[in-house]
């Protein structure tokens, strides 16, 4: 049976677009999105993506405008396997921006692809 927190990450997942490791990859590539790590400061400084922007959950909807105030700018949220980024691109969603998705199976996805890491 899934928690209460698998039932509101699901329905989250109905409402924004995910897209893969590797699509987020080559869009951070090409200047056409930056990507947002949304797990907390202790992930992040484990190790995290180049070039990423580490906005943690807690408090993305507080400083979100601040670092990024284009509506318009195309964010890729991301955590560890793809349910808070979901919550977050939601709420982003919600907050006005228009071309938000959340990046299917997160930093484990991310680095299971063979992708760039840091730390």
């Amino acid at each position: 049976m899934a928690t209460h927190f698998e039932k509101l990450v699901a329905d989250a997942k109905k409402n924004v677009t995910e897209i893969s490791p590797t699509e987020a990859a080559a869009k951070m590539k090409s200047g056409k999105a930056v990507i947002v790590d949304v797990r907390e400061k202790k992930e992040w400084d484990e190790e995290h993506i180049p070039d990423a922007t580490h906005l943690s959950r807690g408090t993305i909807e507080l400083e979100i405008e601040e670092e990024f105030p284009d509506l318009n700018k195309t964010i890729i949220t991301h955590c560890g396997s793809g349910g808070r980024s979901a919550l977050a691109a939601e709420s982003l969603q919600k907050m006005g921006y228009k071309n938000v998705r959340s990046m299917a199976g997160g930093f484990k996805a991310w680095k299971a692809a063979g992708l760039p890491t840091t730390k």
